[in-house]
């Protein structure tokens, strides 16, 4: 009886083998291809990775090398030149819009900071940095409402240049006499907590210049 209890288990052992290899001949190639996905999106995300890392590399040189021209006019014709999509492409129209500025050709900065801000296809950041750039740069020749209402959106909580809008929203303040409220918004932006120590520094010495008292 134990011989052919023996035998049976044999038997269904090998049954069992033949199932399984057979399973195994049908569907491994299942198994493989996961494998093969699985290796295969690690190699590519270390390529996506490495190739990244050499174009973000390749981007900085370029815009250092064009940077490090003396001429402006060469200086501006490289800074063309760079290949750029995205948000690079916004960083490389912000150092032409600043190099707009050194050559005093400030209609030629609020052309190219316009264009920032009005692509759709660049990050918010960027475009609202070129918009608060711009409010800045055109000063009192841009007219008092619009300003206000591009400073007031640059202004809105959770906006990512918050802070510094409310900088600016308080020197038009001192621009137009008003002492009172203008010392009011320098204190509010001291207990902002987005605060910066270049930012508390100015803010102090312009509450104590409109002849207000620091808080304790």
């Amino acid at each position: 009886m134990h011989n052919n209890d023996s035998f049976i288990d044999e038997v269904t052992e090998e049954v069992r083998r033949d199932k399984l290899f057979g399973l195994m001949r049908r569907y491994g190639w299942i198994g493989i291809a996961l494998v093969a996905l699985i290796v295969g999106g690690a190699a590519l995300r270390e390529w996506q990775k490495v190739s990244k890392e050499n174009a973000s590399e390749a981007f900085g040189d370029a815009i250092l090398g064009a940077m490090a021209i003396d001429d402006p006019a060469a200086r501006l014709k490289a800074l063309d030149a760079v290949s750029a999509t995205g948000a690079r492409k916004a960083v490389v129209e912000m150092f032409a819009a600043a190099e707009a500025l050194v050559a005093k050709d400030k209609a030629a900065a609020l052309a190219q900071l316009g264009a920032i801000t009005a692509d759709q296809s660049l990050p918010e950041a960027f475009r609202q940095l070129a918009d608060l750039k711009s409010v800045i740069i055109a000063g009192e020749a841009l007219p008092a409402g619009e300003r206000d209402a591009r400073l007031a959106a640059l202004a809105a909580p959770g906006a990512p240049f918050r802070i510094l809008a409310l900088e600016q929203q308080a020197y038009v303040l001192v621009a137009a006499d008003r002492k009172d409220e203008a010392i009011k918004a320098f204190e509010a932006i001291l207990q902002d907590a987005g605060l910066t120590q270049g930012l508390k520094a100015r803010a102090s010495q312009m509450i104590v210049t409109l002849g207000g008292k620091l808080p304790a």
